[in-house]
């Protein structure tokens, strides 16, 4: 059990909450906030706050499973991707035009670009996807937490024995349930952005803790001592790996660029940056956040990993053991590893910072996606179906209702359900229920002014049913000697490849962009940009830097594409050198030394620093901007003759009719 004092640490913090959460729901006035918090919040607020609700409980156990399997060569194959993915995030890529729409779901914007029957139909797909992959949220994090706190692992009531863990979920659920019901969004963002600002400092005090009774040459060491062909330090010694090797990475960037902004878990963060320009620097903030967040992930992981494996751990480690052994389940027991190795590590109050971390880390993604998936289920699913419009108190009314109804699914569905594979594989699985055939929909109808909805149908329909189906034959014939990301690949391109071909033998007339977008005639709010005329704009320009874009705005962007191009180069020498003449495990130790703890950790510091002053700034603009906000009660998500209701430009009358 923990003590006292840790218990304090947690409980204190997570009252305070408590009572902003109260102070905040006033503000949460009409559909528009409770959906997207009005369309005003600042960079620095959605970045802290999106960063803590995308982090949680669950993603951190999956990640501490790969590491367990892959160490740190999982990591170095990540190198690649984190260039693409930056550019991406400068370029605006996606969530910039999906801003500029100002939908409040991705079904909504379908139905703006394509059909009220395409929007139900995604509607549906999406949910389903996202209930069942939100599904082992609360019963892994609620296991996570048990063990965390040495809490026993049931607990007797008179007659009646209950797991520990189903309490547990209990009153994680119902801490997440207020939050996101209290004034949805404007809630949700503020109290994760709150919780985001403490974790940024507790990260590094925990990783200093640690590191301070674990060295690296015990971590190196550990890491080390592996066969040949499965090293977990040297990543050219590492062939014999099954999991999270380097195939598994180069196919998840080409997925993650096919998938920007498609999956809908948090999907209110998208819509609610005061601008599109906004949306975009939140985006290139949050990595430099992500700096920290993966540093903290990593310390956690390769020190658990190295109490269960190091001599000098051994008595420490065997308790572990024995308490694993108590657990049901191989995968509920790979799970746990690194938690009840934590317990054994961390002293009294460090415990209790843990502790706080993770949980609020499991409230904020639980809260975010308990929000979305309802939202999803009323805005896209109900709404379009109905032939007289809600009216708001009608409206508000279904939205926390459909919240409750995904939080009573998650708590039932973690119960009942055996996981047998990774979560990262299980995540996969479920993903591809929705996102085989989205990423053709939303690129293309953002960007290609002749994509038709018949494509639209043809590329969901296709890529999601291939998705599904080549990852579930991958499931059930696991000797099958294609990789199923592999397959999911060849499904998205096939859902591609539909989209484009049926659309051009459709096409009959292009789609009214500008309108879409409000660019214009029809611009409402934003920059109109000027073309770029100079050799030097177009250069910029095709990495999203334009006349928006302010001299601080300039610095972050610099910065970020400076830190992934860095580590871009260095992947490309390393592997040169490695392949050329390969280095000792020595040098592998010394690079990731750096690599690890010596850079991420004086780069975190700096940007914690940072990213929290300007938090509390944004929180602050955030309740004045909402305050003298104009609230349109049309603006419910509402889709009329292809643009959303309520929009009134007198500049463009053909959004009246």
């Amino acid at each position: 059990m923990m003590h006292w004092i840790d218990w304090l640490i947690v409980l204190v913090p997570l009252i305070v909450i408590l009572y902003v959460v109260k102070r905040t729901a006033s503000y949460s006035k009409s559909v528009s906030t409770f959906i997207s918090a009005g369309r005003c919040a600042g960079r620095y607020l959605i970045c802290n706050a999106r960063g803590e609700a995308g982090y949680g409980a669950v993603s951190a156990v999956a990640v501490y499973q790969a590491i367990y399997v892959a160490g740190l060569t999982y990591f170095w194959w990540s190198n690649l991707s984190g260039i693409f993915m930056v550019v991406i995030g400068l370029s605006g890529f996606v969530f910039y035009r999906y801003r500029e729409t100002r939908v409040m779901t991705l079904a909504q914007f379908f139905e703006v670009r394509y059909s009220k029957r395409l929007r139900i139909f995604t509607g549906w797909i999406g949910f389903l996807s996202g209930i069942v992959n939100y599904g082992i949220f609360p019963g892994v994090s609620a296991r996570f937490i048990t063990h965390l706190c040495g809490l026993p692992e049931s607990l007797v009531f008179g007659s009646f024995t209950v797991p520990t863990y189903i309490i547990m979920m209990v009153l994680g659920l119902s801490y997440a349930l207020y939050v996101s019901m209290s004034g949805g969004q404007v809630t949700i963002m503020i109290s994760d952005c709150i919780m985001g600002i403490m974790a940024g400092i507790f990260y590094l005090i925990i990783c200093i803790t640690l590191l301070y009774f674990i060295q690296w040459d015990q971590i190196s060491y550990a890491l080390s001592n592996q066969p040949v062909g499965k090293s977990l330090i040297n990543p050219f010694d590492s062939s014999s790996l099954k999991d999270f090797n380097l195939v598994y990475i180069l196919i998840g960037i080409l997925l993650s660029i096919y998938w920007t902004n498609a999956w809908q878990g948090g999907h209110a963060y998208n819509s609610s940056a005061e601008s599109a320009h906004e949306a975009k620097m939140a985006n290139v903030l949050g990595g430099f956040r992500n700096i920290s967040t993966l540093f903290f992930t990593m310390v956690l992981g390769i020190c658990g990993y190295t109490f269960l494996n190091h001599p000098d751990f051994a008595v420490g480690a065997e308790a572990v053991r024995q308490k694993l052994s108590l657990i049901a389940g191989d995968q509920n027991q790979s799970q746990m590893r690194v938690p009840l190795a934590l317990v054994e590590i961390l002293p009294i109050g460090i415990r209790g910072l843990l502790c706080l971390v993770m949980l609020s880390a499991w409230i904020a993604v639980d809260g975010s996606y308990l929000h979305s998936w309802g939202t999803i289920f009323v805005q896209d699913m109900i709404l379009p179906g109905r032939k007289k419009s809600f009216t708001p108190k009608q409206h508000l009314s279904w939205l926390r209702w459909s919240i409750f109804g995904v939080a009573v699914f998650g708590f039932l569905f973690s119960i009942f359900f055996i996981q047998t594979d990774y979560i990262l594989m299980f995540f996969s699985l479920t993903g591809a229920i929705f996102l085989g055939g989205a990423g053709s929909l939303i690129i293309g109808g953002l960007y290609w002014k002749k994509g038709t909805t018949i494509g639209a149908w043809f590329a969901m329909i296709l890529g999601s049913s291939l998705s599904v189906g080549s990852i579930l034959y991958k499931q059930f014939h696991p000797d099958f000697p294609v990789n199923g990301q592999i397959l999911s690949l060849i499904s998205c391109g096939i859902g591609v490849m539909a989209y484009v071909i049926i659309s051009l033998l459709t096409c009959k007339k292009d789609f009214n962009m500008d309108r879409m977008l409000h660019r214009g005639e029809y611009r409402t709010e934003g920059v109109d940009l000027q073309a770029q005329e100079t050799w030097k704009a177009k250069i910029l320009g095709m990495i999203g830097i334009n006349e928006e874009y302010t001299k601080s705005d300039k610095i972050l962007s610099y910065g970020i594409f400076a830190w992934s191009m860095l580590w871009f180069i260095v992947f490309i020498i390393v592997s040169t050198w490695n392949l050329i003449s390969p280095w000792p495990l020595a040098w592998w130790s010394t690079y990731w030394h750096i690599a690890v703890i010596v850079l991420p950790f004086a780069v975190g510091l700096v940007v914690n620093i940072a990213i929290s002053v300007g938090g509390m700034k944004d929180m602050k603009r955030y309740f004045k901007k909402i305050e003298e906000l104009d609230i349109n009660v049309q603006d419910d998500g509402t889709v009329v003759h292809h643009h959303n209701r309520g929009e009134v430009d007198p500049r463009a009358k053909d959004l009246q009719k």
